[in-house]
């Protein structure tokens, strides 16, 4: 009697247990640096935000409402929306603090490409300048 054939099933059993369980390790790891991370990064940006609510700031609620913080609570924050107009909102309902900077010009991509050229050229212009 061999013992060849009962070794080599044994070896094809370790090997496929491996190679079935690897997909659902790969989906886990995929899911992580996808989902999960992603999702802890933006919650802690998020929580520091609402943190550092303070009065002055302009903020825009969940709900679309724009305004002026005009006084800051423990677990909520009042809101002055017009002249004689305040809402008093929980510190969650805040989606974001609005900065006033004033945006730059976007420029397209064929501008940015005249840009490179025109600068390549001026800097080969003066290294002949220079060699003369």
């Amino acid at each position: 009697m061999s013992f060849v054939p009962f070794l080599q099933a044994a070896a094809s059993t370790s090997g496929g247990f491996a190679m079935s369980v690897m997909p659902f390790v790969l989906i886990i790891v995929i899911f992580y640096f996808f989902i999960i991370r992603p999702q802890n990064k933006k919650q802690k940006e998020t929580q520091k935000m609402l943190d550092s609510l303070k009065k002055g700031d302009k903020v825009v609620t969940i709900g679309g409402i724009h305004g002026v913080i005009s006084s800051v609570k423990e677990n909520s924050v009042i809101v002055k929306v017009d002249d004689n107009a305040k809402i008093e909102f929980n510190r969650t309902a805040i989606a974001a603090v609005v900065t006033d900077k004033p945006a730059a010009p976007a420029k397209d991509k064929k501008a940015e490409k005249d840009e490179k050229a025109a600068s390549a050229e001026t800097a080969e212009e003066k290294k002949d300048a220079e060699k003369k």
